[in-house]
């Protein structure tokens, strides 16, 4: 799994796109943050990365989904992937090593935003006065909500060797999932149905994190949909050998 690891870091790391990625989501959340009339720190006045963390997911919808989009994908293309399994290597090492390598290319561009919290928190009056429990868990709701992007990115890119059709799937994925499910429990003509299938979308979940109390509940969710989506794509790999 290490090996695979570090050999999707470094084709990532060193192409362009992954500079574009990381540019493109800091740009575009920090927009909304300082610039964008409306909703930005000084309209709102208030000293918080609240507006950041709402439109974050929606960006990571496609950021991640450009990420994973070749993981599996570009290896059925080229052929490779027939020679990756002769390896003395594991169909479940291959898939967590990209997994966990798509996750982590997912924190090298949260990571800078970190210099958004530091002149929210100077801004605050007095400084400092900023509510680091609910920073914290929106963080982690963030990481988390992006891991489950990412298993489902694997998922679209295992089902076709066509980069662009496994971006659209995952990405249509995504959204069903964070946002579909959401305003189907707003929909009051589905009544307890839209509450529980609410339940089930990542919204739900990442919201309840955002608040800085972190529910094992929640962490339980997360951790059980990536799983599934990670199972599904062992179950999509190993077609193949059928």
């Amino acid at each position: 799994m290490w090996v695979i690891f570090k050999k999707e870091i470094r084709s990532f790391l060193g192409s362009f796109i992954a500079y574009i990625v990381i540019g493109v989501f800091l740009i575009l959340t920090g927009l909304f943050l300082w610039i964008i009339k409306g909703n930005n720190v000084f309209d709102l006045g208030i000293a918080s990365l609240q507006v950041m963390f709402e439109i974050a997911p929606y960006i990571l919808i496609f950021l991640v989904s450009a990420i994973t989009m070749k993981s599996i994908s570009d290896e059925q293309r080229l052929g490779t992937l027939e020679i990756l399994t002769t390896k003395p290597i594991t169909d479940t090492a291959i898939i967590a090593g990209k997994f966990f390598a798509s996750v982590t290319l997912i924190a090298i561009a949260i990571l800078p935003t970190l210099f958004f919290f530091y002149a929210v928190y100077q801004l605050a009056t007095p400084i400092g006065n900023v509510d680091i429990g609910a920073t914290l868990g929106s963080y982690f709701g963030l990481i988390l909500l992006a891991a489950c992007y990412a298993s489902i990115g694997m998922f679209s890119s295992s089902l076709t060797d066509n980069q662009i059709v496994a971006l659209i799937t995952s990405m249509l994925l995504n959204f069903f999932f964070f946002g579909v499910l959401s305003m189907l429990g707003e929909a009051s003509w589905l009544n307890f149905i839209g509450k529980s299938l609410e339940w089930f979308g990542l919204e739900f979940h990442y919201d309840s994190i955002s608040r800085g109390l972190v529910d094992t509940r929640d962490v339980i969710y997360f951790v059980g949909f990536i799983l599934v989506f990670l199972g599904l794509t062992k179950i999509v790999f190993e077609s193949r050998k059928w």
